[in-house]
């Protein structure tokens, strides 16, 4: 069993050699707009799992991700290879393409965020407009005197 920096150092690398096939080496077009975000390598070397984005042609498009994931999965033994012969480990580990749902969920932790936000700012402006239900100073102050406690 390898050590674990020894596997961050193989994912590292391994992030790298698939990254710079995708954009200058594989020419499948369903690939054009994939973008590597992370790579995991198990403790023993043997299996790596690669993160990967999908970004539209522009913002209004919608990502191709069932494109994007034909691609990977028809271009994993040349990108195999090519990690082989970038890494010179004695074994090369297995690639496994998972897509990265972390930019996903920032975007609807942002939203949640910005419902809150205007939810306080609502709640901020009725509480300005809002007037005391009882008295405007409903406590007692030192010049009530109680004719009860003398």
């Amino acid at each position: 069993m390898a050590d674990p920096a020894r596997a961050q150092r193989l994912a590292k690398r391994i992030s790298t050699i698939v990254a710079s096939a995708i954009a200058t080496e594989i020419k499948d077009p369903r690939l054009a707009y994939v973008t590597v975000t992370d790579t995991r390598v198990t403790n023993d070397l043997h299996d790596a799992t690669v993160y990967y984005t999908v970004m539209g042609e522009s913002l209004d498009v919608e990502p191709d991700y069932e494109g994007a994931a034909a691609g990977l999965a028809k271009a994993t033994g040349v990108l195999r290879s090519k990690v082989g012969a970038g890494t010179g480990v004695r074994f090369t580990p297995t690639l496994r393409f998972m897509l990265d749902t972390v930019p996903d969920t920032a975007r609807q932790m942002e939203e949640l965020v910005a419902r809150a936000r205007a939810n306080d700012e609502l709640v901020a402006r009725q509480a300005a407009e809002a007037s005391p239900a009882g008295d405007a100073d409903p406590y007692r102050s030192a010049d009530d005197a109680d004719p009860d406690d003398k």
